[in-house]
């Protein structure tokens, strides 16, 4: 119920502090926010924080898969198995319907 009582005053103060500030300084923070998302410097940080990302995932994917595989249901570890023979090419959806990507 504490939770739900500071959810609430939080809303309430985020509406009267948005609602003072007005449409414009809404306008401005969102021009700014798109400046700094535009800025190759920000792009460029970003693209190297997602590869750095997918390359640690990868790695996770292939240790959690060699120490867990052998004590996995035979089913899981089939699937676990058929996906580390196919690659990790991460060109389009798996059998899931997911992306690796």
């Amino acid at each position: 119920m504490r939770y739900r009582l500071t959810f609430v005053v939080g809303l309430a103060v985020g509406y009267v502090l948005g609602t003072k500030a007005g449409r414009e300084r809404y306008e401005q923070l969102r021009k700014s926010a798109q400046q700094v998302a535009q800025n190759p410097a920000v792009r460029n940080t970003a693209e190297s924080a997602a590869q750095q990302g997918r390359h640690f995932a990868d790695k996770a994917y292939h240790v959690v898969s060699a120490k867990v595989g052998d004590r996995m249901p035979d089913s899981v570890a089939h699937r676990v198995r058929s996906l580390r023979e196919r690659g990790t090419n991460g060109s389009g959806p798996d059998d899931w319907g997911t992306s690796n990507t």
